[in-house]
């Protein structure tokens, strides 16, 4: 890939983004042009806006590789993240909005009286926050060490820097403008490389992609294995060693591996002949690709039940995501939201198509990345694989925008989301200017963590996040608008028990401390268990403590089910006050 024209594409999308940015800014005057401008978007930019957060690096390159290294079970990811608006419209859009609140925070105190609810809740808020961004950066250092050769930190912090200028400087105003442009150059990204891939792969007479096999090297090929890994063999292969395998030193010797697993110490470089099968990369438990291995079926052999954990995590998540929630209160009224999330579907939908062309393309062009740990740079790599050139620059230049584009939008989102909770929540003053101080705060603490935590596929990672939040949020939204009988002290039992031991089991799996077996299952793949704990420890907390049922409970429920004309929302900020 010509690194110019990379770097330049790159920076276009971040000079566009503080532009747009800064035309946000020159109507952003208020406390509630900062949080939900002042709830007048109406739903078509919307819409556009909460695609562009929603499609975070996950979507734009991690299900790409997730398909080129375990194949079509992997699209059940795109399934769901788009099946989890659909939840959200049926249960929770429009009474959220008319709950009058900022945030999440807001809403559990206004629907339980309780400051002890809220300040849990703001916990899970920043927590399930920070676990998205940490991909975001992540990613961003990835795509600019692709493109460039920097080191992985330098992507991440251009992208924290460049977020928290513009969520610092206009607030929910800025971030709208800024969002929906990038949902639709994420879009033109993939796209219009995709055409091209696509006819240059048929006029190429390439085969199709095959999952039910090694993939084949269509040419001679180096692989420089970064990190040490296990690869398994069925039949003998002959390879160039240039490093270290089972504790064997080679200097570009070329030896036969026999059938069996064998360690590839990092650094070491591997050489394979035209038309030889690739090796399959063995996970562990703490390899990086074990978290979604499951799914496929390779170790555990448990697939349905895992597919059921994954079904379950992000139908019911996206409800609860900090940055998708508050979108919602940014809508003029409860209608607005309905056909906000109906437009939402139908763009989200749209993009979704593209990622697993890439990820099918790249199994047969670029299957090394499977190997290497990288294959989330599968979308990046394609257009000089397939097509070289300066077209092949060009559509790589157009692909590294739209990934920029990508970690820039959902990054916002959850900064906007994040700051504002830790100034109403832990900052002495909710003014703007502690408003800005948080945003800094938000980007901070993912920023230092990125530098120090093993990479994790996006994918992966923010999977994980829509595990805690599919435990935690998602019954607190759904008892809290639908059941009248809920409780504070039945909210956090629900939020700890569900919520806690999802993130607990997730934690420890990526740590690499679940045994084999069903337990690592179980506990890679919480939602089954923990949204019915979190749901189940809410109902009968709350039944068995009836006397503490809100006694606001009747005009809120009102609040949250009927027409604004009717009741007319107080914000929720306002109400407290």
């Amino acid at each position: 890939m010509n690194q110019t024209y990379a770097v330049a594409a790159v920076t276009a999308v971040v000079l566009a983004t503080v532009l747009i940015g800064a035309l946000g800014l020159r109507v952003s005057r208020t406390t509630s042009d900062f949080y939900v401008a002042s709830r007048t978007v109406r739903p078509g930019l919307n819409a556009a806006a909460i695609s562009g957060e929603y499609l975070s690096a996950a979507s734009f390159l991690g299900i790409a590789g997730l398909v080129l290294v375990q194949g079509p079970a992997m699209l059940w990811y795109p399934v769901g993240y788009t099946a989890g608006y659909l939840v959200l419209l049926v249960l929770v859009a429009a009474p959220l909005r008319r709950s009058g609140a900022y945030t999440l925070s807001d809403f559990a105190e206004a629907r339980l009286e309780s400051p002890q609810v809220r300040r849990l809740a703001s916990l899970f808020v920043v927590g399930i926050g920070w676990l998205y961004l940490l991909p975001q950066l992540q990613g961003a250092g990835l795509t600019l060490e692709i493109l460039t050769g920097a080191p992985d930190w330098v992507g991440g912090l251009l992208v924290a820097l460049v977020v928290t200028g513009t969520v610092a400087a206009g607030g929910m105003r800025s971030i709208t403008f800024v969002q929906a442009f990038q949902y639709w150059l994420k879009l033109t990204a993939l796209l219009v490389p995709a055409l091209f891939l696509l006819a240059a792969w048929y006029g190429d007479g390439a085969p199709r992609a095959r999952f039910d096999a090694p993939a084949v090297l269509r040419g001679h090929t180096v692989v420089e294995v970064a990190d040490t890994v296990r690869i398994g063999l069925d039949d003998p292969l002959t390879v160039t060693v240039t490093g270290s395998v089972d504790s064997v030193a080679y200097t570009g010797r070329t030896v036969t591996l026999a059938p069996g697993t064998h360690h590839v110490l990092g650094g070491t470089s591997l050489s394979f002949a035209p038309g030889v099968p690739l090796p399959e990369r063995a996970a562990t438990g703490a390899d990086p690709l074990g978290w979604s291995q499951p799914l496929a079926g390779g170790r555990d052999g448990h697939q349905l039940y895992a597919t059921y954990g994954l079904i379950l995590a992000t139908f019911l998540g996206t409800m609860g995501l900090p940055h998708v929630a508050v979108r919602f209160y940014t809508s003029p009224h409860g209608r607005a939201a309905r056909r906000t999330t109906l437009v939402v579907l139908g763009l989200v939908g749209a993009f979704y198509l593209l990622p697993p062309l890439y990820g099918a393309l790249g199994r047969i062009y670029a299957p090394e990345l499977a190997l290497t740990g990288s294959a989330d740079a599968a979308v990046l790599v394609l257009p000089d694989r397939i097509i070289g050139g300066l077209l092949g620059d060009l559509l790589g230049a157009l692909l590294a925008a739209g990934a920029f584009a990508a970690f820039l939008s959902t990054a916002s989102g959850l900064t906007m989301s994040v700051a504002g909770v830790l100034t109403q929540d832990v900052l002495p003053s909710r003014g703007v200017r502690h408003f800005r101080l948080a945003t800094l705060l938000a980007t901070a603490v993912p920023l230092a963590v990125g530098v120090v935590a093993s990479k994790v596929p996006v994918a992966d990672a923010v999977g994980l996040a829509f595990a805690v939040s599919a435990s935690s949020f998602c019954p607190l939204l759904v008892l809290g608008i639908w059941w009248r009988r809920l409780t504070p002290p039945g909210a956090v039992a629900g939020l700890l028990l569900g919520g806690g031991s999802a993130l607990a089991a997730v934690m420890a799996t990526r740590a690499g401390l679940a045994p084999g077996g069903w337990p690592h299952t179980l506990m890679a793949w919480p939602a089954v268990w923990s949204v019915p704990l979190g749901f189940l420890s809410m109902v009968l907390v709350s039944l068995a403590t009836p006397r503490r049922i809100p006694p606001g409970t009747p005009a809120i429920l009102a609040r949250l089910h009927l027409p604004e004309e009717i009741t007319g929302t107080v914000p929720a900020q306002e109400a407290r006050r």
